[in-house]
Order: structure tokens, then C-alpha cells, then sequence
């Protein structure tokens, strides 16, 4: 029987009282050591997540609830994304490398160096409707080898990338983070926001024509630990995780309410048919509940 406990909005702003959902959260599934990265395939009604130190890709079914090891040793990845074509992209901190999974289930390298220097250890990846790849490359998996492998870095420093869609060529651009971490567009594609684990707090940049960013002045600032994942919904709300949830804030930086969960939140997705159901990777456990807010609808 799968286990559930009482859901808890927190309203901080009369404006998060449209937000509302399950009474009851449920635990899909237990037993990792720190989980990450889930991405919904809405083709399959499966969910693909990453259990970083045991190396592992996991897949829960909707279809039976089951658990299943989806890929292991898996590069000891982390964030995913799943592209406009319906195959997993990943993050793979061991490797240091983002992958692209093709349809025969072989992998094609996204990334790998910037300049002839091997990567730190991407994190978290999104892609853009023009089939450009942008992810963050912090430290995390050199810096020991409880998610990765000890390392130098080659590079000396984290930053964020993206990848052309057209020649493959990976461009830095933002070089100055601590650790830069989760990442997301806005409905438009128009702004990116993304984590700065170390300073504790999300920023927000504007994409331009040419796919460079500029700005970059901080969005919003932590509360309770640092924030990791970010998600939008099709309101403009912006969702980041947190240590004691999930964070929903305005467009404008008002924080307007928080989805409180039992354990540290790494990363989370909206998924199911209708983009309502909300999956979340916290520490140890897969959870799971349906709400009344849509996870956005990309261009493309």
C-alpha cells in the first residue's frame, strides 16, 4: 500500500490561495540515497530519476507503481530533461558529460568540454524550442566520490552552458557563480532562471536572439537551506525547490506560498496527461501529488 500524509500549503501572499490539491501526498517509492532529476515521459507514463550515489537511474510506472533500476551504473547522473523528440537527456556528473539517449538506446555525447577542458560535473539541463541544449556545471561530482569521482577541475570554475543545435558547439554563457545548479525558462523562453546553490539564491536573466544571456540580478533569495530545482507553471508562478519543500514565487519575487514535504527537496517535475501532477525527489523518497496549477507548455 503506498504510503501518504496530509498535504500542507503554506499561504504567504493572498495570491497563492489559487493553488490547491490532494489532501493527502503520497510516497510512491523509498529507499534511495539522494535522489534527483526526475523527468516524466508522457508516451510511456513513466517517470525516469536519478539516485546519485548508488549510481543508478530509476522508473516508476504509473501503470503499476512500480519501482524498476532503469540504467545502472548510470555516469552517477543527475538532472534530466526530455526533448522535444521524446528522448532522455542527462547529466551525468562520473562522466562529466551531458548525454542524449537515442531510441535504440545507445547514447550520443551533447558535451563534454568547453575549449578542449573536460567539464566539472554538469547538473541540471533544459532545451530550448531551437533544439539548443543549456545546462550547469558545478562542482559536485569531483569534489568527492560520494556522487562522482574526485577531480581537478580543468576548467576553474562553474558556470552555464549551452549547446548549439546546429555545429554542437558548447558556449559558456554566465561565469559568475558559486555553484550553479537548477534551471528553467520562462513560458516564452525569453527569460532563463537559474540556481546559484552556494549564494543561496535564484537568478534571472534574459535570453536573447543570438542564445546569450544577459542581466542576471538575483530573482529570489532562500529561506530554509538553498535552493535546487526549478519548475514554472502556467501562471508565471516560479517553483523552486527547497530543504523544507517547494518555494512558489510571483513573477514579480513575491514569495507567495510553500508546498511543505518531510524531507530535503532536490528536484521535481509537472507531469501526467494534463501536466498537474507534481513528482518530487527529496532526499530519500519519490513524492507525489495532484494539483490544481499546470506545469508550463513550451514553444515548439
Amino acid at each position: 500500500m503506498t504510503e501518504r500524509f496530509r498535504t500542507r500549503f503554506e499561504v504567504l501572499d493572498e495570491r497563492f490561495r489559487r493553488v490547491n490539491g490532494d489532501e493527502w501526498t503520497e510516497c510512491l517509492w523509498t529507499g534511495g540515497r539522494w535522489l534527483e532529476g526526475p523527468a516524466w515521459f508522457p508516451a510511456g507514463r513513466y517517470l525516469v530519476f536519478s539516485d546519485i550515489p548508488n549510481d543508478r537511474l530509476l522508473r516508476w510506472d504509473e501503470t503499476t507503481g512500480q519501482v524498476g533500476v532503469f540504467r545502472q551504473p548510470a555516469g552517477y547522473a543527475n538532472g534530466h530533461t526530455v526533448d522535444r523528440r521524446g528522448r532522455l537527456v542527462s547529466c551525468e556528473q562520473g562522466n562529466r558529460r551531458v548525454t542524449r539517449t537515442e531510441p535504440d538506446g545507445t547514447d550520443t555525447v551533447l558535451a563534454d568540454r568547453w575549449r578542449g577542458r573536460r567539464l566539472n560535473s554538469p547538473n541540471d539541463v533544459v532545451e530550448h524550442s531551437d533544439r539548443s541544449i543549456w545546462f550547469t556545471d558545478p562542482s559536485y561530482g569531483i569534489d568527492s566520490d560520494y556522487e562522482g569521482h574526485r577531480g581537478e577541475s580543468e576548467i576553474g570554475g562553474n558556470h552555464v552552458y549551452r549547446v548549439d543545435p546546429h555545429g554542437g558547439e558548447v558556449r559558456m554563457v554566465a561565469d559568475d557563480f558559486g555553484q550553479p545548479n537548477g534551471l528553467a525558462f520562462s513560458a516564452d523562453e525569453s527569460t532563463l532562471y537559474v540556481v546559484d546553490t552556494r549564494a543561496r539564491h535564484l537568478r534571472r536573466f534574459t535570453v536573447t536572439e543570438s542564445g546569450t544571456l544577459r542581466g542576471g540580478e538575483v530573482f529570489a533569495t532562500c529561506d530554509a537551506g538553498s535552493f535546487d530545482g526549478v519548475r514554472l507553471d502556467e501562471a508565471g508562478g516560479v517553483w523552486v525547490a527547497a530543504h523544507d519543500g517547494l518555494h512558489c514565487f510571483d513573477p514579480d519575487g513575491t514569495l507567495l506560498g510553500k508546498l511543505h514535504l518531510p524531507e530535503v527537496v532536490a528536484n521535481f517535475t509537472f507531469g501526467g496527461p494534463k501536466r498537474n501532477q507534481l513528482y518530487i525527489c527529496a532526499s530519500s523518497s519519490l513524492f507525489s501529488l495532484r494539483v490544481n496549477v499546470n506545469g508550463v507548455r513550451y514553444p515548439g
